[in-house]
């Protein structure tokens, strides 16, 4: 699945706009978020991984704005 226009983030508030200042840098770096997202909103989602079950109850969630830091396999294996 993939959330192109971040309407799921959106939903877990984990969605934000960069501003011009960023918008360049990206593009300094040949990052084309128009052309991948197929958009002009130039949003990203903050790094996140949940564990939802089937009736929509999160048992698990990791948000991070540091995109290094990332949740053990394990912790999310545990859980499921």
């Amino acid at each position: 699945m993939t959330d192109i226009n971040n309407e799921i983030a959106k939903m877990f508030g984990i969605a934000f706009s960069l501003e011009d200042e960023m918008k360049n840098i990206y593009k300094g770096f040949g990052i084309d978020l128009k052309g991948t997202h197929g958009n002009e909103n130039y949003e990203l989602p903050v790094p996140a991984t949940y564990v939802v079950d089937k009736n929509g109850v999160i048992l698990l969630a990791h948000v991070d704005v540091d995109y290094t830091t990332r949740m053990e396999p394990e912790e999310v294996l545990e859980v499921l």
